[in-house]
Formats: structure tokens, C-alpha cells, sequence
């Protein structure tokens, strides 16, 4: 998407945005993408609610950057926390009555025809292919495969935020999807000012940021480490509440050069590791587009990143890719053999991250809410010319 001047003249709506964790995004792709899309529909003087969970009671706010904010409980149990503040969410609104509402995530589609019965025109943010992740057992990954056909059937627009995903519905289902991906933060200029906290230096580390889950392939990432020559410490950020045995085989394949920070929360310091890597590693293998792929595309970093379509889709020739842990041990080596390339590769990732515009992004989420409005109305309008005629015949 190349940016485009976002109209002014479109009618103000009540935009409800559904089946996340809410905002401030403190969590992954869902909440960064509703506080960047949600802020500027706001902006543009939209009334946007945003039903948010998992907050601590003091800390909760009732609006947030223009937003409209509504905390609501969910049962603590992974399986069912999602859907189960979704239930509450939907509910909340057919009371309500927003103009349009946008439901993020195809496991929350048992719940879409509460939005219908109440005449809430939506559309579903389908996300990955979840049924692929491995976290979730037999009973999961059929429900998953159940609700991508439950939200086919049922919303009046599905959003896609990869080509890969796109193809994917259309192939499997024959349905079209809204191309809608996320934006890429800018992060070139960030100043290597707390690296020295780490006891690490600009250009001089390699890094992966995930969650630690077997599609994410952090433990092939860092089994090819171990098996290289590489020299560089190679930082890895991030956990995984649920994933104790695959976090312990992870670190089970690391080496003494291998640093595990965690969960890093603060954002100017995640920001500075994006910058000043020397390259960035992305095992991520099920998603669409990835939010910390395209935070390194916008931070200038080379990209080594596991061989999906999502991923080439993306990174295109500021990526190399692998495939298994002897492929990433080759290019590991690689990397730290050959700067100049990595440098330049940079350069293509700082570029290739304009085409990821969050202005562009809220732009296409205001077109789709529009477009949602106006289909409703000419339904409505329809059904009653139709119901006018039908008297009319009868009163014949």
C-alpha cells in the first residue's frame, strides 16, 4: 500500500472493535494494529470503542488516544478466555448499536451471529492459520478449522493481512478476503544509548524476538547457532507462559553465547535491539504478516527468516532463508562473513518498510466500515421496497 491523503468527508461512525486484548498494546499484532488504526479513526472523528480484558482493575482507563475503552472479565483458561470475553463483547454491543463493528480473530466466530440478530453490520479479521500452531491439541486445532468456516459463512467481509492468507480462503473456501495488512514503526533512528545495559554493542549481536512455540522455530535458530562458527552473541527476546518443555528445549540446544532476555516490555529499549542488530532472525511460519518481522524491516535491519510465503511476502530481497538448522548454521556464518551485504540488505529492509504505512492501514479500515454501512442500507432500503410492494399486492 503507498500512502494516500485519508478523506475527511466520509460519514462519523460508532466503530466497535472486537476479540482482543484491548489497548495500550502491550501484547502482540491484534493491539498494536486497533491502537494505530484505532487512534486515527478517532482522529478523523469516529466514535471508537475498544472492548478490552486482562487489565488490572487500577490500572484501567475509559479511554486511551481518543478511544472509548470497555473492560470486561474473561474465564482463565486459555482455551476459553478468548471466547469468552468475546461472548460479553458481542453482547455489550448488540445493546449498544455501533454503526459497524470489526471482530478480530476467526476462533471468535461462534459468536458473529449475536452482531447479525442485533443488524450490526462487521467483518472478521480471520488472522493465521491457527489450527497449524502447535499449542493447541486435536479438540483445538478442529475447532479453529470449524470456526474458518463458521466465519466464512457468517461475516460480510473477511480481512486478510497477508497475500498468503488471501490465497489461502480463496483456495480452501472460494471466498474473498480484504487485503488489510499492518503498518512497519520506524525505528532507523533509534540511538544505541542502553545496548551498554546488555553488555552489547551496535552491529554486533544477532537477534530473535518470538514467543517460544515450535512454529516459531527458535530452537532451530538456535541449534544452527550452536552449530556455526558465528562469533556474535546472539540475544534472544521473549517467553512462553504455556511452552515450560519447548522453553526448556530451547535453552537445552543454546551454547554460552546464546542470551536469553525474556519478555522485554520496555519499547525504547526493544526498539534499540531492532536497530543495532546485526541482523534480525524470524522463525515465524503460520501467520500473515508478522508486527516484529516488519518492526525490523522499519528498524533497517537485515532479515534471516524461515522460508514461508508469509515471510518472502514481506522481506522480499532484503531476506535470506532457511529451512532447517544446517541452513541457518550456513547462514549464520554468512552473515558475520560478509558485512557489506548484510548493510546493504538493511538498506532494502528501511525501503521495503514504506510500503507498510499505518496511515494507509486506518485508511482501508475507514473505507471497509464505510463500505459495511452502506451495504447494510442498501439492504435495508430493499427489503423495504420489497415489504411495500408485498402490502400493496395484498391490499389488491
Amino acid at each position: 500500500m503507498q500512502h494516500t491523503d485519508r478523506p475527511n468527508s466520509r460519514a462519523k461512525l460508532k466503530i466497535a472493535l472486537i476479540g482482543t486484548r484491548g489497548v495500550p498494546a502491550r501484547y502482540g499484532g491484534f493491539e498494536t494494529a486497533i491502537e494505530e488504526v484505532g487512534r486515527r479513526l478517532a482522529e478523523e472523528g469516529h466514535d471508537v470503542t475498544v472492548y478490552c480484558r486482562g487489565v488490572a482493575k487500577e490500572e484501567r482507563r475509559k479511554a486511551y488516544l481518543g478511544m472509548r475503552l470497555v473492560h470486561l472479565p474473561a474465564m482463565r483458561r486459555r482455551s476459553l478466555e478468548t471466547l469468552s470475553h468475546t461472548a460479553l463483547s458481542v453482547l455489550h454491543a448488540a445493546v449498544r448499536r455501533p454503526d459497524v463493528a470489526i471482530v478480530f480473530n476467526a476462533a471468535n466466530a461462534p459468536m458473529l451471529p449475536i452482531l447479525g440478530l442485533a443488524g450490526i453490520p462487521f467483518a472478521t479479521h480471520v488472522d493465521g492459520l491457527e489450527w497449524k500452531r502447535s499449542k493447541w491439541g486435536p479438540t483445538g486445532q478442529r475447532y479453529y478449522l470449524i470456526c474458518e468456516r463458521l466465519a466464512v459463512w457468517w461475516s460480510s467481509e473477511l480481512i486478510a493481512d497477508a497475500k498468503g492468507i488471501a490465497d489461502y480462503y480463496a483456495s480452501k473456501f472460494g471466498r474473498a478476503t480484504r487485503l488489510i495488512t499492518y503498518g512497519a514503526p520506524q525505528l532507523e533512528s533509534a540511538k544505541a544509548t542502553r545496548l551498554a545495559e546488555l553488555g552489547l554493542e551496535s552491529k554486533k549481536y544477532h537477534l530473535i524476538v518470538a514467543r517460544f512455540e515450535p512454529e516459531n522455530h527458535v530452537d532451530m535458530i538456535v541449534q544452527g547457532y550452536g552449530q556455526s562458527n558465528a562469533q556474535l552473541p546472539l540475544v534472544v527476546v521473549g517467553s512462553a507462559p504455556y511452552a515450560e518443555q519447548y522453553t526448556q528445549e530451547v535453552r537445552g540446544v543454546a551454547n554460552e553465547n546464546v542470551v536469553f532476555l525474556g519478555g522485554v516490555w520496555d519499547q525504547e529499549l526493544l526498539d534499540e535491539l531492532y536497530a543495532h542488530a546485526l541482523a534480525y532472525w524470524h522463525g515465524h511460519s503460520v501467520g500473515g504478516t508478522n508486527p516484529s518481522l516488519l518492526r525490523a524491516l522499519g528498524a533497517g535491519t537485515a532479515i534471516n527468516a524461515f522460508d514461508v510465503n508469509f515471510n518472502r511476502e514481506v522481506a522480499l530481497d532484503a531476506g535470506e532463508y532457511f529451512g532447517t538448522a544446517d541452513a541457518a548454521a550456513t547462514l549464520f556464518d554468512r552473515t558475520e562473513a560478509d558485512i557489506a551485504s548484510v548493510m546493504g540488505r538493511g538498506n532494502k529492509a528501511q525501503e521495503r518498510s514504506k510500503a507498510y504505512n499505518w496511515a494507509d492501514v486506518a485508511d482501508a479500515y475507514g473505507q471497509l466500515c464505510q463500505d459495511l454501512v452502506q451495504r447494510r442500507k442498501m439492504k435495508d432500503l430493499q427489503v423495504g421496497v420489497e415489504s411495500s410492494q408485498e402490502r400493496r399486492v395484498r391490499a389488491s
